[in-house]
């Protein structure tokens, strides 16, 4: 651990705070603090001019000439905006931070003292251990479980199943493992802390069992490849600490044809396929049983969230969590096109689908589609529904959708509202994806 006196202006409020997962940048980070903690922030201020100060460092790590916060960026935020009240995210916070200002009692001060450590592995194990109590606001926020379930998928920390000690098990039994070099564990179990990318690798881990989802050899293989890399710092934590570094190792793998694919699954006549597939059919037929209250149903779909996909991933969970199809079906109409329209210009910003300037969004989404059947992701069936959207007769189609939002006689059911999204969940899944 070592101590440092920092200038508040080279400490980056964390995009990629637990407390609400990946954001785009540190205007953004400031902002969800004050759009989800209002008066809490407003407290802490008012006490950090009272007493003239912060009573506990924050925890940084350093990244290039600044200081990402871990620890403390609520404090930090307060302080910056005092530094400079403008930066406040709006004009009503703007006159609060000036008149705190103007209560500060001396000199303001140009650094703070920071607890500074370059090891991010200790930096996850202090966070573990700290977050208890709020003092309305004045003291640490308790997360929530969400949040707490975004710093388990984030970093693969729990009370529950080890990835890496599973793996690390099933590559000694095949005489796999890299050497007399240690795996990094918990770099590991931070690469594949989530569903998504243990599948790619061929595994999963459900309800604390490991099993086999691919080729059991292609595998294990792939998982050694993984190994060999954390063990000889060809990866090392820095390369996967958010979404789209995790996902662009995985996608360098896939390209050189170390991860299983499509051919590698198993069976459908396989003893083990079988009793998965067993499994999962009564859930499905659970899941029909119970009534359907969101347009997006409320399943894991097995999606990742990386910073860039923000507003994405807030309209998500407004259609899956909170507008209730029989009493919002205009609100959820409006908010379908939206993130449709999101999901293609991301798959087609990924993915370098080559767009004319005068093609609306039946055309963006046939050419996606297109783009989606010559990568092999969807099949010529869904293609032909993809094809029929510019049709203006069809259930699911661009004319439905401009109806929805500038018709003032056409009236969405949420019959229909769910109907056009089990028609287009997959595409625009995969679209998020990209």
């Amino acid at each position: 651990m070592k101590i440092k006196s920092i200038m508040i202006s080279d400490l980056v409020v964390n995009r990629s705070n637990d407390r609400h997962g990946e954001l785009e940048n540190e205007t953004a980070a400031i902002a969800w603090l004050f759009n989800q903690r209002e008066t809490h922030m407003r407290n802490l201020t008012k006490d950090i001019v009272e007493k003239g100060g912060i009573f506990e460092m924050p925890l940084v790590a350093p990244e290039g000439e600044k200081y990402v916060v871990f620890d403390g960026n609520r404090r930090v935020t307060s302080l910056k905006l005092l530094a400079s009240p403008r930066k406040a995210p709006n004009s009503d916070l703007q006159s609060f931070f000036i008149d705190q200002r103007a209560r500060w009692t001396g000199h303001f001060p140009d650094t703070i003292q920071c607890q500074v450590e370059a090891n991010r592995e200790r930096i996850d194990a202090i966070l573990f251990r700290r977050h208890t109590g709020t003092q309305n606001g004045v003291g640490q926020s308790t997360w929530d479980d969400r949040m707490k379930a975004t710093f388990i998928e984030r970093t693969g920390q729990s009370n529950g199943i080890s990835v890496a000690d599973e793996i690390e098990k099933r590559l000694k039994e095949a005489d796999m493992l890299p050497g007399s070099k240690k795996i990094p564990r918990s770099t590991m179990n931070r690469l594949l802390s989530s569903e998504p990318f243990r599948n790619r690798l061929g595994f999963s881990v459900t309800k604390g069992r490991f099993e086999y989802t691919h080729n059991e050899d292609v595998s294990l293989s792939a998982m050694a490849r993984v190994a060999n890399d954390l063990a000889n710092k060809k990866l090392v934590l820095g390369d996967i600490w958010d979404v789209d570094g995790k996902r662009k190792y995985l996608d360098d793998l896939e390209r050189e044809g170390v991860l299983p694919n499509a051919a590698h699954t198993f069976s459908r006549h396989s003893p083990r396929h079988s009793a998965v597939s067993a499994k999962r059919n009564k859930s499905v037929t659970v899941a029909r049983q119970i009534k359907r209250t969101t347009l997006i149903p409320q399943t894991d779909y097995g999606l990742i969230w990386p910073g860039r996909l923000q507003r994405h991933h807030h309209i998500w969970n407004e259609l899956q969590f909170n507008l209730q199809l029989t009493e919002h079906p205009n609100a959820i109409s409006v908010l379908f096109r939206v993130l449709l329209e999101l999901s293609i210009e991301n798959y087609i910003g990924q993915s370098g689908v080559i767009i004319n300037d005068g093609d609306k969004l039946a055309a963006r989404l046939i050419k996606v589609g297109k783009h989606l059947r010559t990568a092999g992701k969807i099949d010529d069936k869904q293609v032909g529904i993809l094809t029929k959207f510019q049709q203006s007769d069809q259930l699911v189609s661009a004319d439905t959708l401009n109806r929805y939002v500038h018709s003032p006689n056409f009236a969405p059911s949420p019959e229909h509202l769910a109907s056009m999204w089990d028609s287009m969940a997959s595409v625009i899944c995969l679209c998020l994806q990209a």
